[in-house]
């Protein structure tokens, strides 16, 4: 009862980093309510995957293996799902804002009745007063996530349903072993008793997979380019610059809406989060829609011409100027300097 589930997504055998990143938030969760965090796997082939998650401080693996969940359906990793959280009860479940975790967290919401809140960016446990009723409530989860375009942070709390839902983004917690390793001790889940015939009507005749030719998630060094670079001829100044450093090349929304560069490489809200130690923002104002996606970089570089500018706020260094002027110059003095 009222422990924490997380919602453990798997592809071709490999956890998701996503579900990883939450567990590590799970476990600073649980040991602030003094539960226990449970994973819950629904696929083929687990035999191993206990060890790994107890790494992170699992002490619960709720496992359902069958072909049957694997590759992932709707239907019946929702009645599974749906099954055990009202036989076990947790008071929060946590899914990544995946393209599996945005299908399947607000269909278990739904049938739940529970509410959720999706694409989080912080979790939190703390105090709540109903402002009309005057009641108090203890040891709510903190659902804290950019809204209304990202122009203001907003923190949700759901008083009186359970569980208490959200989806994360992946790259927004990080992934790290718990000081202390979880038992992991092995739960079977009885599947067949939540699963009806109905939930079996789709059935997956072929897939096909193509790897990511750009991903930006993982590099140490990041150069990212904004609105502010002028046009799509002006933005290889920013692909020169990563080229010198051994870096990758980021995109700010705007710069990507531009035509300048590929979707693939917009960082922020609607792309990817980042982490990397040295991230460089040429031509980004830094509005909070980017600058939820990279604010946790060790260190950030802004290049902008406004001294004003949103992104200096949390840039560690601020370089005042014509981006198109100072790019080609720290590309110059590198190349010197460097040999």
């Amino acid at each position: 009862m009222n422990n924490i589930f997380v919602y453990i997504e798997t592809e071709g055998g490999k956890v998701a980093d996503v579900s990883l990143e939450l567990l590590t938030k799970g476990r600073e969760l649980a040991t602030r309510l003094g539960v226990k965090l449970e994973a819950v796997v629904l696929g083929h082939k687990l035999a191993d995957i206990a060890a790994e998650l107890a790494k992170y401080g699992t002490d619960t693996v709720w496992v359902a293996d069958d072909e049957l969940f694997a590759p992932f359906r709707t239907l019946p990793h929702t009645a599974v799902l749906c099954g055990l959280i009202e036989q076990e009860k947790p008071q929060i479940a946590l899914f990544g804002a995946t393209p599996v975790g945005r299908d399947f967290a607000p269909r278990v919401s739904s049938a739940l009745h529970s509410g959720l809140t999706a694409d989080c960016t912080q979790l939190e446990i703390g105090d709540h007063k109903d402002p009309k009723t005057g009641k108090e409530y203890k040891d709510l989860l903190y659902q804290i996530r950019p809204a209304f375009g990202g122009n203001i942070i907003a923190t949700i709390v759901n008083p009186d349903h359970r569980p208490q839902m959200a989806t994360v983004r992946e790259g927004v917690m990080r992934k790290e072993y718990a000081a202390k390793p979880g038992a992991g001790e092995v739960k079977p889940i009885d599947w067949k008793k939540f699963v009806k015939d109905t939930d079996l009507v789709v059935k997956i005749i072929d897939r096909q997979i193509e790897e990511r030719k750009i991903d930006i998630k993982g590099a140490s060094i990041l150069v990212a380019g904004g609105y502010g670079m002028g046009s799509k001829e002006n933005f290889k100044l920013v692909h020169d610059l990563a080229d010198v450093l051994g870096g990758e090349v980021g995109a700010s929304r705007a710069a990507v809406d531009a035509g300048f560069t590929e979707h693939a490489r917009q960082v922020g809200q609607t792309g990817v989060t980042v982490r990397p130690k040295l991230y460089i923002a040429c031509g980004i104002s830094g509005q909070i829609q980017h600058t939820a996606g990279m604010d946790q970089s060790s260190m950030v570089i802004s290049i902008n011409n406004d001294p004003e500018a949103p992104i200096n706020k949390i840039a560690d260094y601020a370089i005042t100027g014509d981006v198109n002027e100072i790019i080609p110059k720290m590309i110059k003095y590198y190349k010197q300097n460097s040999k």
